[in-house]
């Protein structure tokens, strides 16, 4: 993938300095370039990415309409344990315990959206919710934000598409999930 003296990135631009970004600095830009590639390699009609990582999958599609590269994105919903867990290769670190307290996270997303959805505003119910998992056992909470489904701004009313987005900790595992608030893609 990465001939010897390779230089040339893809910078994910501002989109990649919010949510997981801050903690992962410069993971989305090395997302980027390799995604790049492989488009331009393989140069597809379609690509479909999980809307799990739905901040890469929000980078990916600005990437391909910056570079214009004639492709459609594709976003996938997100496939779910029967307790609406999250499908992930990290799901395997939870210990027994852990697992039983994992599906709290979508659980709660699902509550913050229907307080924003009942008129709460969405940093009032992102606070509560934080409060939430916390109390459900998340040992840390990275960020649970309400953003604009496109730029991943903070949103302050829930006038355009939005979604709820989180990271949180079980012990040494850091599971990410969102959801979208009502009438968002």
């Amino acid at each position: 993938m990465y001939r010897e003296g390779f230089t040339t990135t893809v910078s994910a631009g501002a989109l990649a300095e919010r949510l997981c970004g801050r903690f992962r600095p410069g993971h989305f830009d090395g997302v980027a370039t390799v995604v790049t590639k492989l488009l331009l390699q393989a140069r597809p009609d379609i690509a479909c990415f999980g809307e799990k990582d739905y901040q890469q999958l929000q980078i990916i599609r600005r990437v391909v309409r910056d570079l214009d590269i004639a492709i459609h994105i594709e976003g996938v919903p997100t496939v779910r344990e029967d307790d609406g867990l999250a499908l992930s290769s990290r799901n395997a670190y939870l210990s027994a315990e852990e697992r039983r307290i994992a599906p709290a996270l979508h659980r709660t997303l699902a509550a913050v959206r229907a307080r924003v959805d009942a008129g709460a505003s969405p940093q009032d119910a992102a606070s509560w919710g934080g409060g939430e998992l916390i109390q459900a056992g998340f040992t840390k909470l990275d960020y649970l934000e309400i953003c604009d489904a496109e730029t991943l701004a903070p949103l302050a009313t829930a006038d355009r598409p939005g979604r709820v987005c989180a990271a949180a900790w079980l012990g040494k595992t850091r599971l990410i999930d969102n959801v979208p608030l009502k009438g968002a893609p």
